[in-house]
């Protein structure tokens, strides 16, 4: 039997695909899941005031909280943005999405994304809850 090209591409594959599974973590994803329902406990436990829009303008910045939420910091509010699911592209700046929007100064939840990703839940934020929220799943003192 002759090795051929197509079994050499497949052997390398094979490999890749073993070195990267063996490569994941259980504790960083494990750490992960708590960061995540860490942040979904504080909206219960907060009560927060749920939005299905907040105004926007092309100053806005944002900040991940893993990749199922962030805070979104608009010109006169702060705002705690839920996905409808888990956004990879937060955090990948390999694909950058455009967003979708149905009103140049709103972002609405259900129907507009960023970076591609659909809007869930879209909560307001007080100073002191945006400073709890950029701590939760960070030991103490491990934050400069």
């Amino acid at each position: 039997m002759t090795f051929t090209k197509a079994h050499t591409v497949l052997s390398v594959l094979v490999v890749t695909l073993l070195v990267a599974c063996a490569g994941q973590d259980p504790a960083v994803e494990q750490s992960r899941q708590d960061a995540v329902q860490a942040v979904r406990d504080f909206i219960d436990v907060r009560g927060l005031e749920e939005l299905t829009e907040l105004r926007s303008s092309t100053s806005d910045t944002w900040e991940p909280i893993e990749e199922h939420f962030l805070i979104y910091k608009g010109r006169r509010a702060t705002y705690l943005v839920e996905f409808a699911h888990q956004c990879r592209e937060l955090n990948d700046n390999t694909r950058i999405v455009a967003d979708e929007r149905w009103s140049a100064n709103t972002v609405r939840a259900r129907f507009d994304t960023i970076r591609g990703c659909r809007i869930g839940r879209i909560f307001a934020l007080t100073e002191e809850e945006v400073a709890e929220l950029e701590n939760i799943g960070e030991s103490p003192g491990s934050r400069n």
